[in-house]
């Protein structure tokens, strides 16, 4: 009973499921603030949409990798770090593929149950938004196998930036201000990739993926995560940041600070040690970006009660 409790923790990567419904409440919040109406109850509604559909995925990137994974030449490293009991449920044999794919659809449909008491036509945009990022994560692992150009990477990748918008969007539905949520998330979502890419470069060559490290070596991954990472911030900063309040402004140079560190770090050693130890602060970096936003959005529903 306990070895299945710990195989299933590290199968959806239990430790990191606050990661879902943070950045998804992040865009909720600000559909509240758009609209002038904050509720709870709906809160905590949506609250459960990001981390079971958020999970969801999570079981579906193993399920679709299930056979490259065995291939894997480094138990330890990365997978210690996504997995709190550093093991891979579906090559150790300790979870069947036919129960992962189970887990994943009971997920996915929990979710679509869930999508579905979401008002009209906010559910019919969730929905979508499900469907496209589900759809996408299988494009995205499939495609990254054999490539020439880093297409898996550029669209793979709209998958994690659209869900902060689809949490504004299971609130306020579609708006400009949900697309630039998503134009600025982008970036930071292409560097987190690179970060995660090149501390797994080992494993990824001996799978024959296509990765940015094995398409543009160490050192380009490291351009590639300090290109991201600076577009991010300039989007950010121009685009988001002058909506929000003067000490919020404030509180986004921690996470600046920290993304500029881990750019620095790796440029200075693009090694997977390096990128291995700077993640940490690559997640670090969207979980005060997510907070901050949240927390902004409630002061400003706060003033306006």
């Amino acid at each position: 009973m306990v070895s299945t409790v710990k195989a299933f923790v590290d199968l959806t990567r239990l430790h990191f499921g606050p990661v879902w419904p943070l950045l998804f409440c992040s865009g909720a919040m600000l559909g509240f603030e758009a609209s002038g109406a904050f509720s709870w109850k709906y809160l905590i509604h949506v609250a459960l949409i990001g981390f079971l559909g958020g999970t969801g995925g999570i079981v579906l990137n193993d399920y679709i990798d299930r056979e490259y994974d065995r291939k894997d030449i480094e138990a330890e490293g990365l997978t210690r770090y996504w997995r709190p009991f550093g093991s891979r449920p579906l090559v150790k044999g300790s979870i069947s593929p036919l129960i992962a794919l189970v887990t994943f659809e009971l997920l996915a449909a929990a979710t679509l149950v869930l999508i579905f008491f979401l008002p009209f036509p906010q559910s019919a945009y969730v929905a979508a938004s499900l469907c496209y990022c589900y759809g996408m994560e299988w494009f995205y692992q499939v495609k990254k196998r054999n490539q020439r150009l880093p297409v898996s990477q550029l669209l793979g990748r709209t998958d994690f930036a659209l869900f902060p918008a689809a949490g504004y969007m299971a609130v306020a539905g579609p708006a400009p201000l949900a697309f630039l949520y998503m134009a600025t998330f982008y970036p930071l979502a292409q560097a987190h990739l690179g970060v995660n890419d090149l501390a797994d470069v080992r494993n990824d060559e001996a799978r024959g993926m296509k990765s940015v490290p094995l398409l543009y070596g160490n050192r380009g991954t490291g351009l590639w995560i300090a290109l991201f990472s600076s577009v991010h911030i300039v989007l950010l900063t121009l685009l988001l940041i002058p909506a929000l309040k003067q000490g919020m402004f404030l509180a986004m140079l921690l996470p600046f600070t920290l993304l500029g560190a881990a750019c620095i770090s790796i440029l200075s050693a693009p090694t997977p040690n390096r990128a291995l130890r700077m993640l940490p602060l690559i997640h670090a970096t969207i979980a005060l970006e997510a907070g901050i936003i949240i927390t902004d959005a409630a002061m400003m529903l706060a003033a306006r009660s």
